[in-house]
């Protein structure tokens, strides 16, 4: 597997546990429909969280949020809601993203976009 690949399974992986210690409930990892990927699916709150992680070593390229383009949404949005449509939930949903960055020293360290789109 590719580096970035092995960096954007670590960042899902420390994105999940950060949100698991600020009270969220993971229920799924990479869930896919078709074409489409959600890396983390949760709970918190009576809600259902959707979560698209972005790993950067950096800012120089841009900002983890920005990587979410119009595509991207559409895609997470349609596997969002044929899981709907699987579990049969009814109650609110939310789209949120975390942004997983590594600074020069390599401390880790989360930006979270709540309710980012829909």
């Amino acid at each position: 597997m590719a580096e970035h690949n092995d960096q954007g399974r670590l960042a899902e992986e420390l994105a999940a546990q950060w949100l698991i210690e600020k009270g969220y409930e993971l229920l799924e990892k990479n869930y896919r429909h078709g074409y489409a990927e959600i890396d983390l699916i949760l709970t918190h709150k009576k809600l259902l969280v959707f979560v698209e992680v972005k790993f950067r070593s950096g800012t120089g390229f841009g900002f983890a949020e920005e990587f979410v383009d119009y595509t991207k949404r559409k895609l997470i949005i349609k596997a969002a809601d044929q899981y709907i449509y699987e579990k049969n939930w009814n109650s609110d949903i939310r789209f949120d993203i975390v942004g997983v960055y590594r600074n020069k020293t390599g401390a880790i360290n989360f930006k979270h976009f709540e309710d980012a789109f829909y």
